[in-house]
């Protein structure tokens, strides 16, 4: 676990080295470990120096997240005092009156960093690949080991507030930069440079914080910045955080949160707060501040939900954990795309930054090669932020082979068809790619609603048939919904899944059936703000709720980005699929909307620059300003105030977030998804739902089933049957289930 060392110089090296794992991590066990370590090297009075370090690749990733989401937290104080221990551990390896050095080897990050922090000297090897940082904000937390105290002490509070509240990650050399670690070395000459700097001569001084009433000297190596005597923290005049120029940090500090955030995410507030209260203390007490905030976030629901969706279940989807058994996995080199418009060129783009070759297959050369100028377009903007060189970027644009003719698809082990929403054009598609690829090729629609069984009836081998549902922009998405039809193999669903990830993108499986998971819970968002309109309520006041609720953009401003004629087509085909089915048409009750957009007003969204929202070349886009003559607002919520207009805002966010939940859990009921974490990764990566609850499944859990059943009771008795509660949930309630804690996916399906 802890390696301990002494050579003949005096020199304690502690290498991290936990077994059975890739990355050092701090749990019970392994800091149990090091304390152990850490205090024989201290109590010996041969060691003159310590050198932390780690046996692995990387240094170490922080805390074990396991841990974290099991830990009990109903009571407060025994959680105040087990995260003190490390506090007081770090306290005591910067005041135990020995230097000691942190040889950073590689990627330090979290707990693995504030390890480094509370070292009194940081070395790191030359390494591109390498970052450090406090990544804790992502996840709902704050830095729990000093880190909020440490950072602002050494580089001040703006250079620290991009690696608290953002969690942004540094390169060795930017943190060198900025004063984190002192010197970037050759990897081969990481160790021999700490011992070098715990060797050179170095003067004694008296420092009586550490040695009590018996002042004594010691090595002044062996002392921190902010344990000297008249230390300030730079940035500050006098280092006081009640300067003006203080004050006005930390209130432009408090209004950037609220901007970027909107309120809803506790964890930036909280760092905020803490480094605040932190700096007006003495260092040991500031430390007992970000112990009590740390605590108070890992007992809201929202830092588990976020753990176990965007940590856990963000990894499981990425390690193709749903990946089919015994099946070799898929090597890929030449792919085809059929269609160049923005969803194929995006694609494509994507695919050929992964190395792969790409046949680009559009209606006539013009469009094929409008296509590949798109590519063009993307990887040029690569190059002007330095991400790629101009000669990577003419490679890669060598590998792409835009063309009107199927037949290069030749070779090909796989082609995504990403043509106009409309079955016949598929089927079109579909006929003309087969003729060409080979027969073990794997065919993938990139539809978004039509179901893929459907589908597949125009191709010859449907059990090589499956769906890639990619997100617009795919450069900036990171999902894809793979969807299998009722003839698609195992086999093919495995190759779809290692195709996903050679490309780098996050997958998650779900059966088949119109819309899938992820476009008709995005319709179910949509259409809930065309129902809001048409009561009355404000277009400014349903987008400014949707975000204040904590989707990035409101329903209307979506609707506008997907397309409205698109919404338009959809809802459509559905209707004539319906029709020609023999069945009833159940519609949302908002298509006169689409009809009066798309038909009458020709407003197709940001496509046209006329949507809900006006697009002036001049300026930011706004709300189309005769909206209002459309569709009047009720004057009480335009002009009024109070209590009762917060309360209806605090309805309209719930409205907005209970309708994508429930019509996810009917996805559950339906085996469209197979278990609730897909539902959560696929609607926060997908959808970009609130990821302060960890999910649409996970918010559910938040607010507690029974209450959510209440809730969506009262709602589709006041609003309508999208709140109508599956059958599902009001068993789990009658039950007292809840989806992360007793609910069983098989049992349920």
């Amino acid at each position: 676990m802890i390696t301990y060392n002494v050579d003949s110089d005096g020199i304690a090296t502690l290498t991290w080295d936990m077994p059975n794992r890739t990355m050092n991590v701090l749990n019970e066990a392994s800091i149990t470990a090091y304390a152990g370590a850490l205090d024989t090297a201290l109590k010996d009075d041969k060691v003159k120096g310590i050198i932390v370090t780690s046996g692995k690749a990387d240094f170490i990733a922080g805390a074990d997240l396991e841990m974290l989401l099991a830990t009990d937290t109903s009571d407060a104080a025994k959680l105040m005092d087990q995260f003190s221990q490390l506090q007081r551990l770090f306290r005591q390896q910067e005041t135990g009156g020995k230097p000691i050095v942190a040889a950073i080897n590689g990627t330090a990050l979290g707990g693995g960093f504030e390890i480094c922090l509370a070292c009194h000297h940081r070395i790191a090897a030359a390494n591109p690949k390498a970052k450090v940082g406090q990544p804790e904000v992502k996840i709902g937390l704050l830095p729990g080991g000093g880190g909020t105290q440490r950072i602002p002490r050494l580089i001040g509070v703006m250079n620290a507030a991009p690696i608290l509240l953002e969690g942004k990650d540094l390169t060795v050399d930017a943190a060198k930069g900025l004063g984190l670690i002192h010197e970037v070395v050759p990897p081969g000459e990481l160790l021999a440079k700490a011992k070098a700097w715990l060797t050179a001569p170095a003067g004694e001084q008296v420092v009586p914080e550490y040695a009590g009433k018996g002042a004594k000297p010691i090595d002044g190596r062996a002392v921190q910045p902010w344990d000297r005597k008249g230390f300030k923290t730079p940035g500050f005049p006098g280092g006081q955080v009640w300067s003006p120029v203080g004050v006005q940090t930390f209130i432009g500090g408090s209004a950037m949160i609220r901007a970027k955030t909107n309120g809803v995410y506790p964890a930036p507030k909280a760092i905020m707060s803490c480094v605040y209260e932190g700096l007006q203390l003495p260092f040991d007490s500031a430390l007992k501040v970000e112990t009590r905030y740390f605590v108070s976030l890992l007992r809201d629901p929202v830092a588990k939900s976020m753990i176990r969706t965007l940590f856990f279940g963000l990894q499981e989807a990425n390690k193709l954990v749903r990946r089919p058994k015994g099946v070799p996995k898929q090597e890929y080199k030449k792919i085809g795309i059929l269609g160049a418009g923005l969803m194929g060129s995006g694609i494509a783009t994507v695919a050929v930054q992964a190395g792969l070759d790409i046949v680009l297959v559009d209606r006539d050369q013009t469009a094929a090669d409008k296509g590949k100028a798109h590519i063009a377009d993307e990887l040029g903007k690569l190059v002007k932020r330095g991400r790629l060189t101009k000669e990577q970027c003419d490679g890669m644009l060598a590998r792409v082979h835009a063309t009107p003719d199927f037949g290069a698809l030749a070779g090909c082990q796989i082609a995504i068809e990403a043509v106009f929403e409309n079955r016949e054009v598929k089927a079109e598609a579909t006929k003309k790619a087969e003729a060409a690829l080979g027969a073990d090729a794997v065919f993938a629609s990139n539809t978004s609603t039509l179901p893929i069984t459907g589908l597949a009836e125009a191709s010859v081998r449907p059990a090589h048939f499956i769906g890639l549902h990619f997100f617009s922009p795919v450069e900036k998405m990171p999902l894809v919904e793979i969807i299998v039809g009722k003839k698609t193999s195992p086999e093919t669903l495995a190759r779809a899944m290692d195709f996903v990830q050679r490309i780098r993108k996050t997958p998650i499986v779900v059966n088949d059936s119109r819309g899938f998971f992820t476009s008709r819970v995005c319709g179910a968002f949509i259409s809930e703000g065309h129902r809001l309109l048409k009561e009355g309520v404000p277009a400014a006041m349903i987008e400014n709720c949707a975000r204040y609720a904590g989707m990035p953009v409101g329903p209307l401003a979506l609707n506008d980005e997907v397309a409205i004629d698109l919404s338009w087509k959809i809802m459509d085909q559905t209707r004539r699929d319906a029709e020609a089915a023999g069945e009833k048409f159940e519609g949302a009750g908002t298509e006169d909307i689409l009809e009066l957009m798309v038909k009458k007003l020709e407003r197709f969204g940001r496509k046209n620059g006329k949507g809900f929202y006006e697009y002036p070349t001049d300026g930011k886009k706004r709300l189309w300003l005769e909206l209002q003559k459309y569709f009047p607002a009720d004057p009480k919520l335009l002009y009024g105030e109070g209590e009762e207009k917060r309360a209806k805002e605090d309805e309209i966010k719930k409205r907005l977030l209970y309708v994508q939940a429930v019509d996810t859990v009917r996805c559950l009921e339906a085996n469209v998804l197979t278990n609730p974490q897909d539902g959560d990764v696929g609607s926060i990566m997908g959808l970009g739902f609130a990821p302060q609850t960890g999910g649409a499944v996970s918010l559910i859990d938040q607010v507690g089933v029974k209450q959510f059943v209440a809730e969506c009771d009262a709602f589709a008795q006041k609003y309508g049957p999208q709140f109508a509660v599956p059958k599902l949930l009001r068993d789990m309630a009658d039950k007292g289930q809840s989806f992360y804690g007793n609910y069983h996916p098989a049992k349920a399906a």
